[in-house]
């Protein structure tokens, strides 16, 4: 989860920006309701905290869920045999009946009155390969922020994303073994963009791209929690890489904990 606070600040008061997608310094603003586009490059003084909620939930999955499967690595004997251990395919994260690397964000937002925020940042998250896969196999991020692609096994890797939104970047990077990690800047907001690797073909990943600042995966046991959100009324997307996406309506009240559990199942 990534909240309110450090160089991520925000102000209930000030005025939702931009539209969908390309906001710039200095732009005029307007309250709508819709996508939200954060307004970059601002720093403002944090909002109180007894004006601001929270919603948490769980994400559950339905009926049974398919096994995992071996992969067999061999064909790089850095892999197969490079004391990484099993490689096992990542679709279905089932555990106790929840439903790990499920992307929740917020989808839409009519704030209450008078309700928007600044963000100012330039904040990393690290996709790692390790063992011949790409871990954590799903990350996600705000818009504007970059992705450090690091490699830690002792063979080549490769990096190949492919976007569906205009502006976030389609990399087709190599990266040595051991080699310097190499950072991308990710601007449009985006869920589940594919991360393949091209030397290996049983490598995936995925990154999602946020408009705002709250966002979560889910762990092992299924749980996110959305911290400092402004009163209003929230649209939620919940996104599996297999399974789709499933939106909920909540609304948020100050120093309030809303409720929003969500369950997949394979149709």
């Amino acid at each position: 989860m990534r909240g309110w606070g450090g160089v991520r600040a925000a102000a209930v008061g000030l005025v939702l920006g931009c539209g969908l997608v390309g906001c710039k310094s200095g732009s005029a603003t307007r309250q709508a309701e819709g996508v939200i586009q954060p307004r970059k490059g601002a720093m403002v003084d944090p909002v109180d905290p007894a004006t601001l909620g929270e919603v948490s939930g769980v994400v559950r999955f339905a009926g049974k869920a398919p096994e995992p499967v071996r992969i067999d690595t061999t064909m790089d004997p850095a892999c197969g045999f490079g004391g990484g251990g099993d490689v096992y395919s990542e679709q279905y994260a089932v555990k106790d009946g929840r439903l790990a690397n499920v992307y929740v964000y917020v989808k839409s937002w009519r704030p209450g009155a008078g309700g928007g925020f600044v963000t100012g940042h330039s904040a990393v998250t690290v996709l790692d390969q390790k063992g011949c896969v790409y871990t954590p196999h799903v990350i996600a991020l705000e818009a504007g922020d970059f992705v450090e692609f690091r490699n830690e096994d002792s063979t080549m890797h490769n990096v190949h994303t492919m976007p569906a939104v205009a502006g976030n970047p389609a990399i087709d990077l190599s990266e040595g073994p051991k080699g310097p990690p190499q950072s991308k800047r990710f601007m449009q907001p985006e869920a589940m963009i594919p991360v393949r690797c091209n030397n290996h073909p049983w490598m995936e990943a995925f990154i999602n791209v946020s408009a705002t600042p709250w966002f979560a995966v889910t762990g092992a046991d299924g749980k996110f929690a959305l911290k400092g959100l402004p009163a209003g009324e929230y649209t939620l997307g919940a996104v599996q890489e297999k399974m789709g996406e499933q939106t909920m309506a909540v609304t948020v009240k100050p120093q309030a904990e809303g409720k929003a559990d969500f369950t997949f199942a394979i149709k």
